[in-house]
């Protein structure tokens, strides 16, 4: 048998070039590889930046500012050039928490008063998000309807929501009154219920009434989690529904109850949107929180400074409420485990 050799003057078959030395990429390779991972390391942060800007621009920057207007003497001279104010130093803050001059006597009260506000909506709004995640638990007919209406209250614009009620409180003409005064006769005169001390009452309900479906939708989720094997074992053991939820149901919803206390309690201390638009620019005495005590400090006397420096205290309140809450919180849940 022979073979063929390849013509002559053409090149045979040439044998495969040699692999580079070493057991690493090559360097164009390694120059792809760099970009690549910096393009992946720092996507995150490049979505993240849109945020950033704006939380810098709507929060931080008008935080800081108002810092810095809480050391002027910035009244209404200075509204057009408010850079020109004079610094006063701490003066605004000594006379904000002078509790025996008139503006620090009326900041205390108005202190006092969102205290008792905070603490009654937080506290009946729970309860009412409690008592009803727990009751939507079993299935029955209409279930789905029910949870739809509870979270009509949360759903609604706060100002269509409001503006309702202060047409349900009006004295003549009101739902309200009408009920209790010419349907059920529970009072002798139509009380006023956005004047006097019954705004507080006013002001409390309609804060509940705004707040308590978002506990009802949070503590509803929460109790989805609970395995029901427990009650279960619970009604075997001869255990009543009092007691599933004493032993069961609250311990299993602290981490949640938690937060959601938190959450509430940063709302309804801050709230503005509800006074604001059930009282207008002047709150009644008993209905005076500490939202609309600040805008009337600032944007009625005109005393921008004055109110700059109650923010700042109100401020600081918070996050001392706050971190203790959180380190009592987390000292609790460490005694737990």
């Amino acid at each position: 048998m022979t073979t063929l050799s390849p013509p002559p003057g053409t090149a045979g078959p040439t044998a495969p070039e040699a692999a580079p030395a070493g057991n690493g990429p090559s360097l164009p390779r390694r120059r792809r590889i760099l970009p690549d991972r910096l393009r992946r390391a720092g996507l995150p942060y490049l979505l993240l930046l849109p945020a950033l800007v704006l939380e810098i621009l709507i929060h931080l920057a008008p935080m800081v500012v108002g810092v810095v207007m809480s050391f002027k003497e910035l009244t209404q001279q200075y509204i057009r050039d408010w850079g020109a104010a004079p610094w006063i130093g701490a003066d605004n803050f000594r006379i904000a928490v002078d509790v025996n001059a008139p503006v620090g006597e009326a900041l205390l009260h108005s202190f006092l008063v969102t205290c008792a506000f905070t603490v009654l909506a937080v506290s009946f709004a729970w309860l009412l998000g409690v008592t009803a995640a727990i009751l939507m638990q079993e299935s029955f007919r209409g279930r789905g309807v029910l949870r739809a209406l509870f979270l009509t209250p949360y759903a609604l614009p706060v100002y269509t929501a409001v503006i309702t009620w202060s047409f349900l409180l009006q004295r003549d003409g009101g739902m309200v009154n009408h009920v209790i005064h010419d349907q059920l006769g529970l009072t002798d005169t139509e009380p006023f219920w956005l004047i006097g001390d019954n705004s507080f009452v006013a002001l409390v309900v309609v804060a509940v009434w705004r707040t308590w479906p978002f506990a009802f939708l949070i503590l509803m989720a929460a109790l989805q989690n609970i395995p029901k094997e427990l009650y279960e074992a619970a009604q075997v053991d001869g255990a009543g529904i009092w007691q599933q939820i004493r032993r069961i149901t609250l311990p299993s919803l602290s981490p949640v109850n938690q937060v959601l206390v938190l959450v509430l309690f940063l709302w309804t201390f801050n709230d503005f949107n509800v006074p604001y638009i059930l009282f207008g620019k002047s709150a009644p005495e008993a209905a005076d929180l500490v939202s609309i005590h600040i805008y009337q400090s600032s944007f009625v006397t005109w005393d921008f400074g004055s109110g700059s420096a109650m923010s700042v205290l109100l401020l600081l309140f918070l996050l001392v409420v706050t971190g203790c809450y959180l380190l009592a919180t987390g000292a609790g849940r460490k005694r737990d485990v």
